[in-house]
């Protein structure tokens, strides 16, 4: 059931996605609500971790490599497996969205 609601909200996610390279005043939270919002929320646990973990233990740096190529970091971030999706986001979405999960550092 896990995997058809994950299969679900990855349909919804690609189905949603627009190309915000266009857009001038795109947000990190926009990009969160297109691609991420299905696995991952602010302060709470959902099926992926919440930003706020996440901010508390990574660089941006590490951030933007994960989201780049989760499959090959995985490891070296002490994962036992990742299922997150490789997502092909512009570098501008890719920095909008590391910026907006580490504002999330502190945060309950």
């Amino acid at each position: 059931m896990k995997k058809i609601l994950i299969l679900i909200g990855l349909l919804i996610s690609s189905l949603l996605a627009s190309d915000f390279d266009d857009k001038k005043n795109i947000t990190g939270k926009q990009v969160f609500e297109t691609y991420c919002w299905g696995c991952h929320h602010q302060t709470a646990v959902a099926f992926g971790p919440p930003f706020n973990e996440i901010a508390a233990k990574r660089t941006k740096d590490e951030i933007e490599a994960y989201i780049i190529s989760p499959k090959s970091m995985y490891k070296a971030f002490g994962y036992k497996r990742t299922v997150m999706t490789q997502f092909n986001l512009s570098d501008k979405e890719r920095n909008l969205i590391a910026d907006y999960i580490l504002s999330f550092k502190g945060k309950k």
